[in-house]
């Protein structure tokens, strides 16, 4: 039985300069899959709420919803360490609400990590989680949960918004995070926080030197036609194939060929 991923070999993979997986799983058998195809971290994520629920944003996801999907993932018992987002106003409203929300996700969720988007406004709720031992993955770049601020899903940190997003990554490393997503910044802006910083970067359109990348398991899969984002490399095309099968199973019971005597009982 492989060992389980756990905060120190996370930091320690950054240390020896081997890449980190991440994909995303939302329930009990995409978490078997991904972590039998041996990814490192599964992300809880909120885009549970885009590519499950249908919805256009994240943000309409509540606090239920992801402690559902979360526990669902955790029944798998993966190898991977189980990362958490923590969804739209879970920690906004304050510290005390924060902790008790974040400490809600790994209680009752079975989370091992949360997720929490933002950088210098977050800094201090990052630091009052982490100091109730709870670990925290930061979220800096294109934040989905600051959608309206930024207009859309739009690429952040160019020209005279780099040093914003800089100073964004310094102080959630600084507040205690133990790892930072960095989405939708050009390249070399991600080369270089990931050069500063001492905690893992995990890139998602944030080009190939992060410390690790995530991706959304319905995008690498082909199963989310909603958006096709530039950063996505599709590894399967599996919408054809499942609705062939549909469409045979279809097919078939209304010709009579299903069920034959092989699936029914004497």
């Amino acid at each position: 039985m492989q060992k389980k991923m756990t905060i120190p070999d996370i930091f320690l993979m950054k240390q020896e300069g081997r890449r980190i997986t991440m994909l995303t799983a939302y329930d009990f058998p995409f978490a078997r899959l991904v972590d039998q195809g041996g990814v490192d971290m599964i992300l809880v994520g909120d885009s549970a709420g885009v590519v499950v629920a249908g919805h256009d944003t994240t943000l309409p996801v509540t606090m239920d919803e992801m402690l559902y999907h979360t526990k669902s993932v955790r029944r798998a018992d993966p190898r991977a360490l189980v990362v958490a987002d923590m969804p739209f106003m879970s920690y906004q409203a304050g510290i005390e609400d924060a902790c008790r929300n974040c400490g809600r996700m790994i209680k009752e969720g079975g989370a091992e990590a949360v997720k929490i988007e933002g950088g210098v406004n977050m800094a201090s709720v990052i630091r009052a989680v982490s100091a109730i031992d709870i670990p925290v993955m930061a979220h800096i770049g294109l934040t989905p949960q600051s959608i309206h601020r930024m207009g859309g899903y739009k690429v952040q940190g160019r020209k005279d918004q780099a040093e914003r997003i800089m100073d964004d990554a310094r102080a959630v490393q600084e507040a205690g995070a133990f790892s930072v997503v960095l989405e939708g910044i050009p390249a070399p802006l991600a080369a270089r926080i990931t050069a500063e910083l001492s905690i893992p970067t995990i890139g998602i359109g944030a080009g190939p030197d992060c410390d690790g990348q995530v991706l959304v398991i319905h995008d690498i899969l082909g199963l989310c036609e909603k958006y096709s984002p530039k950063f996505v490399k599709r590894y399967a095309e599996l919408t054809p194939i499942i609705t062939e099968a549909v469409k045979t199973y279809v097919d078939e019971v209304r010709a009579g060929e299903f069920p034959t005597a092989e699936h029914s009982f004497n």
